[in-house]
């Protein structure tokens, strides 16, 4: 298998308020494919590489093998974008804790890498980061 194939990656995750997870990640600025979302999922768009679908905890339980956590108390995973610039990085994070979001942890500045993250309404955690293009090339 070639190592540096491209793929797509379909993160999947339980939400107990559907409308208003997808409320929240639209003020955040992400859409959704309407042909993959309905009163149970909805298919939120990163990019055309990678999607997030929210699953209503009912369907997400159709797919899980093991009880679903509760992300309210315990981290399953985190989630990481990237953004274009720290500005970027301050919007979105300011933008989910005025959303409804909660601060994960404070901002860190390794100067070459700059992140900061929040705990989205149903206690997924995601980071939010940007790093400097010069500094990837070293």
């Amino acid at each position: 298998m070639p190592a540096n194939r491209s793929r797509k990656i379909f993160v999947n995750l339980p939400v107990r308020d559907l409308k208003r997870s997808m409320e929240f990640f639209t003020k955040l600025g992400f859409a959704f494919n309407r042909q993959f979302t309905d009163d149970k999922a909805a298919c939120m768009i990163l990019s055309e590489e990678g999607y997030v679908m929210l699953l209503s905890e009912e369907r997400f339980k159709d797919f899980a093998k093991k009880p679903i956590s509760d992300s309210r108390t315990s981290t399953g995973g985190i989630f990481a974008l990237s953004a274009s610039s720290r500005a970027e990085v301050d919007e979105m994070v300011k933008t989910a804790l005025a959303s409804g979001g909660m601060r994960a942890a404070a901002p860190m500045d390794h100067g070459f890498m700059y992140g900061w993250s929040f705990f989205d309404p149903d206690g997924h955690h995601w980071e939010v980061m940007w790093m400097d293009p010069a500094a990837i090339q070293k």
